[in-house]
């Protein structure tokens, strides 16, 4: 079935009332889309509801993960699907709420679920707020809400925690019934354009494009002093084969094929179709995490699109490059065109998405004098940080030069504008430090 119609491609949004108003809205500004909204009261009903408007979308946009999961669980949707992320931006709302509303006096003690517990610690040291204690919920990967209702209850209830912050509308409704002081994470309006742009993303040319080849490359960063710690050759090859594994594993659950290429590198091939969909439409690759966590290895991903086999191997090769002048443990897609897409998350649900850098972008900064290794290293260190102010000395040590060299070179992007000056900062002894905006990467991180 075409889904495509002259007034537009069909997105279903499935969500609370309250979020699919607010979907509905930021969606006027996407012309291409033609919207079909479905409404639920319980989040149990999200997968009923995708399965309903199945053959009638071409993508389907969810609020957030808890019916994302849901839906991915219950259901075998042959349609693009992608939620909205939740960001920092989210989270320092609703802390300002509760801490307004309670006025705490000293610490703040708050039960918090689906927020991971890196973004939570990063947002706090960001603004440097030492007074808020946090309780993160541990439980399943997917629960149900009355497990969320449950966790957050039992803390409050025993006194262990002061207020809740919940991404689900049903649980917050369920707390404050119970008398329990919350705050609802609601996403923003740019995290609904971004989940957006995703999903017309993941649409374009789509029915051509879902067999497509895709080619990956995988390699084992920095492996030869990680085996240093093996006392013996059986412990060396023992972990070879536990590595070999764990990518079988992953590249089955891409219907893939993989072989290993010697060495510390491994090639696989999936079709475009479901790569996009296990990476929730180029999002985020969780074999990172898990390589980190089971083995505390990291990986560098390149993946490359193509009109034949042997152009996709070559991108995924130029996208590997590209991932290992980042600094590896990270990921970068070539399509077609050789514009790229990336970095993307090596771990669950980013926080920080840079959107896609077009070939204009990367024409101009050649043509500044900023080659693709500069710009794959800001590219992934602006991800994984949500920053584009920095000093020189912070971008010396990103591109790994000097900071002579580096000054020079920032004084030549900023004649091509794409760098500017965007205050200075002030020391004890010595002159004051200019900071520098990366203004041309300003309009690529989400807030």
């Amino acid at each position: 079935m075409d889904h495509s119609t002259e007034k537009g491609i069909a997105i279903g949004i499935i969500g609370p009332e309250v979020m699919v108003n607010r979907m509905m809205k930021v969606l006027q500004a996407f012309p291409s889309f033609l919207p079909i909204a479905s409404v639920y009261k319980k989040v149990e009903e999200a997968a009923g509801l995708a399965a309903e408007i199945a053959s009638e979308a071409e993508v389907i946009l969810v609020s957030g993960p808890l019916p994302y999961h849901r839906i991915r669980e219950e259901t075998s949707l042959d349609v693009a699907l992608h939620y909205v992320p939740l960001t920092d931006t989210s989270f320092y709302r609703s802390l300002s709420r509760l801490k307004n509303a309670l006025e705490p006096e000293q610490q703040l003690r708050i039960s918090i679920d689906t927020l991971g517990k890196t973004m939570v610690a990063k947002s706090l040291q960001e603004i440097n707020e030492s007074s808020v204690q946090t309780m993160l919920y541990s439980g399943t990967a997917y629960p149900t809400i009355d497990a969320l209702i449950d966790f957050h209850a039992r803390l409050y209830d025993s006194g262990s925690s002061d207020a809740a912050m919940t991404a689900e509308a049903a649980v917050s409704e369920a707390l404050t019934e119970r008398g329990i002081p919350n705050e609802w994470i609601i996403p923003t309006d740019q995290n609904i354009t971004v989940a957006l742009e995703r999903a017309l993303l993941s649409t374009e040319t789509r029915q051509s494009k879902e067999a497509q080849i895709v080619v990956g490359l995988l390699n084992i960063d920095h492996f030869e002093k990680r085996i240093h710690t093996h006392t013996s050759e059986h412990e060396v090859q023992r972990l070879k084969l536990e590595i070999h594994r764990m990518l079988l594993d992953y590249v089955e659950s891409l219907d893939g094929y993989l072989t290993h290429l010697g060495g510390e590198e491994y090639l696989f091939f999936t079709t475009r179709g479901i790569f996009e969909r296990e990476t929730g439409g180029y999002k985020t690759i969780p074999l990172g995490k898990h390589a980190n966590q089971k083995f505390g290895l990291s990986l560098s991903i390149g993946i490359g699109f193509g009109r034949s086999a042997n152009e996709a191997g070559t991108h995924a090769r130029s996208a590997l490059r590209k991932s290992k002048d980042a600094g590896g443990d990270t990921c970068f897609i070539v399509r077609e065109d050789k514009t790229f897409i990336g970095p993307l998350a090596m771990a669950d649900p980013i926080e920080i998405t840079l959107s896609m850098t077009d070939a204009a972008l990367i024409k101009k900064a050649e043509e500044a004098g900023m080659t693709s290794v500069y710009l794959s290293k800001m590219l992934a260190h602006v991800a994984r940080s949500g920053r584009v102010d920095y000093m020189v000395h912070e971008l010396a040590a990103i591109l790994d030069i000097t900071v002579r060299s580096t000054h020079r070179l920032v004084l030549q992007w900023i004649d091509y504008g794409l760098v500017r000056i965007a205050g200075v900062e002030k020391v004890p002894k010595g002159r004051p430090r200019q900071i520098f905006k990366l203004s041309f990467l300003e309009d690529k991180v989400s807030d």
